[in-house]
């Protein structure tokens, strides 16, 4: 399979306005992505999908990620004068990073044999309602993990056609796989709530008042 570099370049000359970022990825795996525009999101799909030369016709798996606000810290080497004299000192810069979140795709070829691309679209923010294109459409096995992003995470894609929760309930209040999601407190709707869940519950549980002698009922002989 061509170069994911190779595969920008033909994506954007393929699709005139789409802007695609390549997303380094440090780990082991070594798999970097493709960070794809909003706006053209269906239209890059579908030339990734169709391109006699890739035909990534199967999505393997969509995930969600939540990802807070945070500050990037940068040091660089900078040349600066102390005591009259030229020296080389370290500097550090900040960068704050507004909270996002992100559905990631991993695609193959089943017709080729080849894979994975990584692709990935990114909300404007972690607030309430927040919006990316669904690419079921696409790719039809993306459907009920599109719905379990939107469940886990709250993502709504616009373009799914059932668009509902599908692990919670849907009287369930917030995103469960949200980094800043606050467990209740009362888990006496669990089956079998036991240790720490046990302990949290009987917070929420008024202790019956305790009978001295003379107020115990005996059973009758």
């Amino acid at each position: 399979m061509e170069p994911l570099e190779q595969i920008k370049v033909r994506i954007e000359a393929a699709v005139p306005g789409a802007k695609i970022d390549i997303v380094p990825n440090s780990g082991p795996s070594q798999q970097h992505s493709l960070l794809i525009g909003n706006q053209y999101a269906i239209a890059v799909a579908g030339f990734l999908c169709e391109d006699p030369a890739l035909r990534l016709d199967f999505c393997s798996n969509v995930t969600g990620v939540d990802w807070l606000d945070r500050v990037m810290k940068e040091t660089v080497k900078v040349k600066t004068v102390v005591d009259g004299v030229e020296k080389e000192v370290d500097q550090t810069t900040e960068e704050k990073i507004p909270g996002y979140l992100e559905a990631v795709y991993h695609l193959y070829s089943m017709t080729h044999k080849h894979g994975p691309v990584i692709i990935r679209m990114r909300t404007r923010d972690r607030a309430e309602g927040a919006r990316l294109p669904s690419l079921t459409p696409i790719w039809r096995s993306a459907e009920f993990q599109e719905r379990e992003i939107f469940d886990l995470y709250g993502i709504r894609f616009d373009g799914h056609p059932d668009l509902r929760r599908i692990l919670m309930w849907d009287e369930f209040v917030d995103y469960p796989m949200r980094k800043d999601y606050v467990q209740p407190d009362d888990f006496e709707w669990e089956p079998t709530p036991h240790d720490e869940v046990l302990a949290r519950a009987k917070q929420h549980h008024t202790p019956r008042p305790q009978l001295d002698g003379a107020e115990q009922i005996t059973a009758p002989q």
